[in-house]
């Protein structure tokens, strides 16, 4: 692979900052990076990826630039290496330990279980740590920095054109109920359609879309949901939409959203919908109760309980005023705690402490 470079990274000496992504499929992670970078740009951080399955318009280094970090950069004595995942890490630390290359080794943590003997032993060796959750800072076992996640206002926003309104779709009904994410387990997506099956029927107004991708894995179980709706005669009102070109218009035309995960790292699909002014139901997976206030922005149950999805959703789908009540609320929450620049910031933050302690 040719080693491309955009012009903001071609000057080694003024990179400051590398973030990692060695993951060449897209996750949780990848996005979070993805949409954070640009903003740290903005704020002025000298930052370039590297690694693959990111946007060419990400400043990034090549792998064929990294002997040059054993340049000083023109401001500071070291660079930051911010990894997220185990391979950053241990990566990170032969440049550093071994190579001894001028680095400080930065790690964000958003696991919701004790790490591994392994994962924990590089943790110990990081310079600083994050954690994305007040619960994934609860299984560090080293002093850490809470850095919540935020969401781009500029993209997830409330409807503003005639395609962010429900009658774009051209579906039925008059409010939307959506669950966006790969189809599987994981995810509850079964917890969603079977909430679906149940109460739909008793509240005609309302029509339901899965958005997300089935991967070969998963097919199977895919496919039992398609099955599912099917037999119960909800084929037009539960619609399996696939893996979508764009999915910020499909939150501003919810009313409400489901986030409902047996399992999660952070999570950010809640944040988004309450950006787009949605109200959410989610798990207590991840950092979901982190993120929305009951009885205000949406509610949180207990991740993997069908039936305690299924009361929940129920009172916004029979209270559709109060729906939209929540997600007025939902987007002053998020504006005021979880806008991308105050995570930056933050991070930043950690970064100068490490940057001016050795200038």
């Amino acid at each position: 692979m040719r080693d491309r470079e955009t012009a903001h990274a071609s000057d080694l000496r003024e990179i400051e900052i590398i973030a990692t992504n060695f993951k060449r499929r897209l996750s949780g992670v990848t996005s979070t990076i993805v949409q954070l970078i640009p903003k740290q740009v903005e704020l002025g951080y000298h930052i370039a990826t590297l690694g693959p399955g990111l946007p060419e318009s990400l400043p990034r280094l090549g792998w064929l630039r990294l002997p040059g970090l054993w340049m000083k950069p023109r401001r500071y004595r070291v660079r930051i290496w911010h990894a997220r995942r185990n391979n950053e890490m241990l990566a990170g630390l032969l440049l550093r330990s071994v190579l001894r290359m001028p680095l400080k080794l930065v790690f964000t943590s958003a696991a919701q279980r004790r790490h591994t003997g392994y994962t924990r032993w590089l943790i110990r060796r990081m310079d600083a740590v994050i954690a994305t959750s007040t619960r994934s800072g609860s299984f560090l076992e080293v002093p850490h920095t809470v850095i919540q996640h935020g969401v781009d206002l500029n993209s997830f926003h409330p409807p503003e054109k005639l395609d962010d309104r429900m009658a774009a779709t051209g579906l039925p009904g008059t409010y939307l109920i959506g669950c966006f994410g790969r189809v599987r387990h994981q995810k509850g997506t079964d917890l969603f359609v079977k909430a679906m099956i149940e109460l739909l029927p008793r509240y005609p107004d309302w029509t339901a879309v899965v958005c997300g991708r089935v991967t070969s894995e998963h097919r199977g179980f895919g496919e039992q949901l398609q099955k599912m709706v099917a037999d119960a005669g909800l084929t037009d009102r539960i619609r399996f939409m696939g893996e979508v070109d764009d999915i910020k218009p499909w939150y501003r035309r919810a009313t409400l959203y489901v986030a409902p995960s047996r399992n999660e790292g952070f999570g950010l699909t809640p944040l988004e919908a309450m950006a787009s002014r949605t109200a959410v139901v989610a798990s207590d997976a991840g950092a979901y109760a982190e993120m929305i206030v009951p009885g205000e922005t949406g509610a949180v149950v207990p991740a993997g309980d069908g039936e305690a999805l299924t009361r929940a959703i129920a009172f916004y789908l029979a209270n559709p005023e109060e729906t939209l009540h929540q997600g007025e609320n939902a987007v002053r929450h998020v504006r005021s705690e979880f806008a991308l620049e105050k995570e930056a910031t933050a991070i930043g933050d950690v970064y100068k402490r490490l940057l001016v302690a050795n200038k």
